[in-house]
């Protein structure tokens, strides 16, 4: 299937690890050129000049922190000088662990511009590049918990769901200019960040990682498993392709059943 992404440029921030870095590598492998965003520049190098020796696309690094004004001009203008992007996929994020009666406001605001105002900023700084050249696509990364939350992080909960109105609202203002946006809800999804909490939650009790996260799947997911972060990549793809081109303004989960509602 012939996904019409060859030569389109996409930005994907977060885009050196995890779920982005699957994003890219899949958009990479239809066609796409790519620009990876993460803080590390060395790895985000070294993952642009792998994916693009494999693929046989452009790809280029970009250093940057999203959840500052400076960073996301950075982007903006490296994407500029890329040739203006078609895609954007807003991906960069990490949980969270507080109270709400405990947090400091600094932690909140945090959170705010790394899951908000990034996209903010981004979709600010990108869209004219889109409608210059006829249309585009912008994907924000939210979360299950935007809708369903988990106690132990008010803050993600609440930032994730901002993210997602956020996408309602930019898709009904810029679909006129042929621009594309949705939101995607994961679940359980294998990143590198649980592994990392589920060693240090199990280190003092025997160390079996694996089985913790078992446990976690076997509590939260009807499919009883995680998905890895190529299952959640490959419908990101799709729905910057010309094969979802109604799809417009929705939120969409990719969850293994973790969702308890309709």
């Amino acid at each position: 299937m012939d996904l019409g992404l060859t030569g389109k440029i996409a930005v994907v921030t977060g885009g050196s690890i995890g779920i982005g870095l699957a994003v890219a590598e899949g958009l990479a492998a239809e066609g796409a050129d790519v620009v990876i965003v993460a803080r590390g520049q060395e790895r985000a190098e070294a993952e642009a000049a792998r994916i693009a020796a494999a693929n046989g696309v452009r790809a280029v690094a970009v250093a940057a922190d999203v959840a500052t004004a400076e960073g996301t001009q950075t982007i903006i203008e490296a994407t500029k000088a890329f040739g203006g992007a078609d895609i954007l996929v807003n991906n960069a994020g990490t949980g969270s662990n507080e109270t709400i009666m405990e947090a400091p406001d600094e932690k909140w605001q945090s959170y705010f511009d790394l899951h908000v105002m990034a996209a903010v900023r981004l979709s600010r700084g990108l869209v004219p590049h889109m409608k210059a050249k006829g249309g585009g696509v912008v994907l924000n990364n939210a979360s299950i918990c935007a809708v369903q939350p988990l106690s132990y992080e008010p803050i993600y909960n609440v930032t994730k769901a901002a993210l997602m109105m956020f996408s309602k609202n930019l898709a009904t203002e810029v679909i006129g200019d042929k621009i594309r946006v949705n939101c995607i809800n994961p679940g359980l999804v294998l990143t590198p960040d649980w592994k990392k909490t589920a060693r240090q939650l199990t280190a003092d009790t025997g160390g079996d990682w694996e089985g913790h996260l078992q446990t976690v799947a076997d509590v939260h997911a009807d499919i009883k498993r995680f998905a890895t972060p190529e299952e959640v990549a490959h419908f990101f793809v799709f729905l910057c392709s010309d094969k979802a081109s109604y799809s417009v303004g929705s939120t969409y989960f990719v969850d293994g059943g973790m969702l308890k509602t309709v």
